[in-house]
């Protein structure tokens, strides 16, 4: 056993890709020169927002802003992907739903962005109309502008990542939570109809953002352990996913919060080129599911560890999933806005020098129900270093 801490004094690995280079090849599966850092979900905190005075919420509604700050996790943090989307919200809101933007509060907090309509604003199918200017609406064009601006300043160097919400997130939104889960026991035909109408928003959207200059998309789509089955994905997503995929031209991943493991195959079977998991799943187990079928980016805590953890600690995270295979490292989901710099600084310094870390061996235990689920009890060197 060896104090923690020596284990990073090795040398970073030499880089001979680009950004956008090194995560095309690790979503291929080809070789690397280190694994990419990043993530494909919100890269947006207070430090970040004061350097670049672009603040919550002027940025969901305002392109230019939108791009200035989430240029901050390429420019500040060294992260090889920049994701310019910090809601859930945008095509629902271009879709008519009333949101509530958030707001700076005054002790310095900020609010998310939220609805009032928890019910929705869609009763029946035959109800919902795509706007021919949905693209065109501020909450959708803000996203397409800002994804344009960053293309524009850093040309193929730095991978751009876009976000479209899926149809069972769009469910959640446009007709309420509590609704679409009713429907698949109550009313499940009705529901497919509502899917396969919210389907179309996702491709109207993925489409328009591979335009502007995304590099990859995530489609978030949350069915998540806590609220649904596997059979539940199996039975009203599966199709419209392998759909979804067939029709769209770039690469495309899934992002699914919660514990999902039990239904990682179905991902896998869709056809979405990588997933991006929370930590509640155990990296190596994750892993075991989809190695050679289904790139998996993520899964270092965002709740514990990166909100009030030390930099050794995301350390021990970040380099147990790239131990596990996981292949572009980063935060679990949207991180919250207290996230210090240096602890995201911290998952791009086990990146860059993973390569000269084979010799290192982490000891853990992963719980699912624990905060975060790792518990470390050690390192042992093969070698020393």
């Amino acid at each position: 056993m060896v104090n923690d801490g020596k284990i990073w004094d090795v040398e970073e690995a030499e880089e001979k890709l680009t950004p956008k280079e090194r995560v095309l090849a690790a979503l291929s599966g080809d070789k690397v020169d280190r694994p990419p850092a990043g993530s494909v979900t919100s890269l947006a905190t207070l430090e970040m927002m004061k350097a670049t005075n672009a603040w919550f919420p002027d940025v969901h509604l305002d392109g230019a802003k939108t791009a200035r700050l989430a240029a901050a996790a390429y420019e500040m943090a060294g992260f090889d992907t920049i994701v310019p989307y910090f809601s859930i919200l945008l095509e629902a809101a271009a879709m008519g739903l009333e949101v509530k933007w958030g707001k700076v509060m005054p002790n310095g907090d900020i609010t998310m962005p939220y609805t009032a309509q928890r019910e929705g604003i869609f009763k029946e199918p035959e109800e919902v109309r795509i706007p021919d200017d949905f693209l065109e609406r501020k909450p959708t064009k803000a996203l397409l502008d800002a994804v344009n601006l960053l293309k524009s300043k850093y040309g193929d160097k730095v991978a751009i990542v876009g976000k479209a919400m899926g149809p069972w997130t769009l469910s959640y939104h446009l007709i309420g939570t509590e609704n679409t889960l009713l429907l698949t026991k109550m009313n499940p035909k009705k529901l497919h109809k509502f899917i396969d109408i919210f389907k179309e928003i996702t491709i109207i959207f993925t489409k328009a953002l591979f335009k502007e200059g995304a590099t990859i998309v995530v489609i978030p789509d949350h069915t998540t352990g806590d609220m649904t089955s596997p059979n539940t994905y199996k039975e009203f997503l599966l199709e419209v996913h392998k759909d979804i995929i067939k029709r769209l031209k770039g690469p495309v991943g899934l992002h699914c919060c919660g514990l999902t493991l039990d239904r990682m195959q179905y991902f896998v079977e869709a056809g979405w080129n990588f997933y991006h998991f929370e930590s509640k799943n155990d990296a190596f187990k994750a892993v075991e599911i989809t190695r050679d079928k289904m790139a998996l980016f993520g899964n270092v805590n965002n709740t514990m560890t990166l909100a009030f953890g030390s930099p050794e600690q995301v350390r021990m995270e970040a380099l147990y999933a790239l131990q596990a295979g996981v292949k572009l490292v980063g935060p679990e989901c949207a991180i919250p806005t207290r996230v210090k710099l240096e602890n995201l600084r911290a998952i791009v310094e086990v990146a860059k020098k993973f390569p000269n870390l084979k010799d290192v061996k982490l000891k853990a235990q992963h719980n699912p129900n624990w905060t975060p689920p790792l518990k470390f009890e050690g390192v042992e060197l093969k070698v020393k270093l």
